[in-house]
């Protein structure tokens, strides 16, 4: 927080000069100028005795450790901030919901996986030049339309690392009805480890028992990728069930 901010701190939104207002500012300059917390306060609506909604709104983004984790978090932990009560905490919620599906959209057209190659497509740009592993998936719902994605770690693949509660929490939260996985392999080569292999297989069983179904992993190289699923390790994992 600011030298400023902290100043400020405890000062109530209608003490504050109309050109500090975030409401305010917001007509004269528009949504882009207001930082996180000015945007959040206005969500809040209201703060607390003797606690303006923009000092709520710090509160909430300190105690929930920043914007990224604001992201994944649910009414229980919200109405854990003394002053966000139940309707704020679902109209944060509402809010942060509508913004993932704008970015789903995708641009004008909604994208949809048909093949292991549109999924390839989708992530290669986004895999291939990093120069550490990054384990990524994407949310599909009933009729393969992304409606997510999300990195879920970075680093060497192994099974502490890519835990099923990892992997799922997500898709559970955004009621996804598949998950494709995919990571990279830095070294440009897209041959699966047996660790790969055996992670996925894991994955598998365990979208089996949560009801979502893991349609395949891609990994990864230079311009180049292969899929689980194409090379049969699904079918394998479904067959030691």
């Amino acid at each position: 927080m600011t030298e400023r901010r902290a100043q400020e701190r405890g000062t109530l939104m209608m003490d504050r000069p109309l050109a500090e207002r975030p409401r305010e500012r917001m007509v004269q300059r528009g949504a882009q100028s207001l930082s996180t917390s000015e945007l959040l306060a206005l969500l809040l609506g209201t703060g607390r005795r003797g606690v303006s909604a923009l000092d709520l709104a710090d509160d909430l983004l300190s105690k929930m450790g920043g914007l990224r984790e604001l992201l994944e978090a649910d009414v229980r932990e919200l109405r854990q901030i003394p002053g966000v009560g139940h309707a704020k905490a679902l109209a944060v919620l509402a809010a942060i919901e509508l913004g993932r599906r704008v970015s789903a959209l995708g641009g004008e057209a909604i994208v949809k996986i048909g093949s292991p190659k549109d999924a390839a497509d989708y992530v290669m740009d986004k895999l291939r030049f990093l120069k550490k592993e990054h384990f990524f998936t994407i949310h599909l719902d009933t009729k393969h339309q992304i409606i997510g994605e999300e990195t879920v770690s970075v680093g060497s693949l192994n099974a502490s690392i890519v835990h099923p509660r990892e992997i799922f929490k997500t898709p559970l939260r955004r009621s996804a009805a598949a998950i494709i996985c995919a990571h990279n392999h830095p070294s440009g080569d897209p041959t699966p480890s047996p660790e790969d292999i055996s992670v996925t297989q894991r994955l598998v069983r365990a979208g089996t028992i949560l009801g979502i179904e893991v349609l395949d992993h891609i990994v990864i190289g230079d311009k180049r990728y292969i899929s689980l699923r194409e090379r049969g390790f699904m079918d394998a994992a479904i067959e030691m069930e």
